[in-house]
């Protein structure tokens, strides 16, 4: 489920969609001075990441639904532990999660934007599996 050839592995690993092996993005999401800038190709396998200009605006879409999933995955989870906080301290835990995760967050909709478009190639991942 969350090895190489699963479209899992590719996003949370911020893998090439393609080979899954090369890495997505120039730095760290976390790099702020490059703050989620995808390569231009894939150094594994020498996908173009990007298939026409302005292509990962798509991955704003992405992006909120990947927000709300988390801001509920905290609402519940304070509900679950039972701490008995107020609306607006639900609500401040939930701002300071996103913003904290907010990296990350852009990192993983601009590859589950990607893997919409590319699938997994078996043949090329084997095939630089064997080359090393």
């Amino acid at each position: 489920m969350f090895g190489r050839g699963s479209k899992l592995y590719s996003i949370l690993f911020l893998k090439c969609p393609r080979c899954h092996g090369g890495a997505f993005l120039e730095a760290n999401p976390y790099h702020l001075k490059r703050f989620n800038k995808v390569k231009k190709r894939c150094p594994s396998c020498q996908l173009k990441y990007s298939i026409e200009p302005s292509f990962y605006y798509g991955s704003m879409y992405v992006s909120y639904a990947v927000g709300i999933a988390i801001s509920a995955a905290v609402f519940i989870l304070i509900q679950l532990l039972g701490l008995n906080l107020t609306p607006i301290h639900i609500f401040i835990s939930i701002v300071v999660t996103l913003i904290l995760l907010m990296p990350y967050i852009g990192a993983v909709s601009k590859l589950i934007w990607a893997n919409f478009f590319f699938t997994y190639d078996p043949s090329i991942a084997k095939a630089k599996q064997d080359s090393k």
